[in-house]
């Protein structure tokens, strides 16, 4: 019995996307905490408990290498009677940034 080669490509691009999958969850789970973060400190309702990737592309940090950016949305509300969307940016593994909707104090 012998491996074709294209049976080994098909593995590799099984393997490989499995991959992508598990660290796309991990980066996930970090731009989940921030965004439970913020609403905790910022005493705001955060809606539904879930994130959206909105986009993503290949942009370097301040190192020069090249990164993975990811942008997420989210909804929250100030008073339980509305709802506003907040976006949540990573580079890599690192929060750039947490955008909020002008909402209601």
């Amino acid at each position: 019995m012998y491996i074709e080669l294209t049976d080994l490509l098909w593995v590799t691009l099984i393997c490989g996307a499995m991959l992508h999958w598990w660290k796309a969850q991990q980066i996930k789970e970090i731009a989940l905490k921030e965004v439970r973060k913020q609403c905790d400190e910022m005493d705001l309702q955060w809606l539904d408990q879930s994130i959206a990737l909105h986009g993503f592309w290949l942009r370097r940090d301040d190192s020069g290498t090249v990164r993975v950016w990811r942008s997420y949305v989210f909804s929250f509300s100030s008073t339980g009677d509305d709802r506003y969307e907040g976006r949540v940016t990573l580079l890599g593994r690192k929060v750039t940034g947490v955008q909020l909707d002008p909402h209601r104090i």
